[in-house]
């Protein structure tokens, strides 16, 4: 079992403070915009306490309206304090350092390079700021994009770039080693956490052991995918969402004499322990 596997500081912070603001204003309805961490067993256990996820801000309706842990565009905050919604902002510190770089990166009139997801709710958000400041504003999830930006790249000269914090480090050494030949000014910001840093070194070198990874989390969460992209090119691996995806392998787990454990970074532990579980009976 890798030590970190798990709730990380970010999202245990989100979760908590919400349960915590849901007993504290009783009389008050509470509204996640958007899913407060990637991990369904959570949100349902939220609703259960009566704190809404919504994707659009109701209308006509009050109370407190939590910012989700991957943050939000600003102008979408600005949008619930408008109606008049009591805003807490709990998007995960690491990620509000992203913010702050790529809107720095803006202001000092660098082409800003977001490497992630562009659909993914941390990288909108981080490109939302920074397009406060410049229209130079670009999200590249792979070489064959970024490779699409070469005319503008060698025209700006001036290249800053930020990473959505659960990327991996190969990519970002990758696009570094493409940059360098064309741009006379490069500024690099190293974003990945160091809990995502951790937690793909421990989940190395487990694998390194073992004849079977079994990566526990949501296939909506870009740590934990990218975990599983990882460990698949060191040992046979399986990405599951809780103990009931487990039938589907139980061949490939009665033969493994030796089977790594890890967890993204929004899996609860229970739901880790219901695994675990679950392999013993096996």
């Amino acid at each position: 079992m890798a030590q970190s596997a798990g709730f990380c500081y970010g999202v245990k912070r989100a979760v908590e403070t919400t349960k915590k603001i849901k007993l504290e204003n009783t009389s008050k309805k509470v509204w996640v915009l958007g899913e407060l961490i990637h991990n369904s067993q959570v949100i349902k256990e939220l609703e259960g306490l009566g704190i809404q996820t919504v994707d659009e801000l109701p209308e006509n309706e009050n109370g407190i309206c939590i910012v989700r842990s991957h943050g939000m565009p600003p102008q979408k905050i600005k949008e619930m304090t408008d109606k008049g919604f009591e805003v807490v902002d709990l998007t995960c510190l690491d990620v509000k350092k992203v913010q702050q770089k790529a809107v720095q990166l803006a202001q000092e009139n660098f082409l800003v390079l977001i490497l992630g997801k562009p659909e993914h709710p941390e990288v909108v958000a981080i490109k939302a700021n920074a397009q406060l400041y410049s229209d130079k504003v670009f999200v590249i999830p792979d070489l064959e994009v970024l490779k699409g930006l070469t005319d503008e790249i060698k025209s700006h000269n001036r290249v800053g770039i930020v990473i959505q914090t659960t990327q991996k480090l190969d990519f970002l050494q990758d696009v570094i080693r493409y940059l360098i030949p064309l741009s006379s000014e490069l500024k690099v910001f190293n974003t990945i956490c160091k809990s995502t840093s951790k937690r793909q070194q421990e989940a190395i070198e487990l694998a390194k052991n073992s004849d079977l990874m079994i990566v526990v989390g949501s296939k909506k969460s870009a740590n934990t995918t990218h975990l599983a992209e990882i460990l698949s090119g060191i040992t046979n691996t399986i990405h599951i969402e809780t103990q009931d995806d487990l039938i589907n392998y139980k061949d490939i787990i009665e033969k493994s004499q030796e089977i790594g454990i890890t967890a993204g970074a929004s899996t609860p532990e229970n739901v880790i322990k219901n695994v675990i579980n679950q392999i013993e009976k096996y």
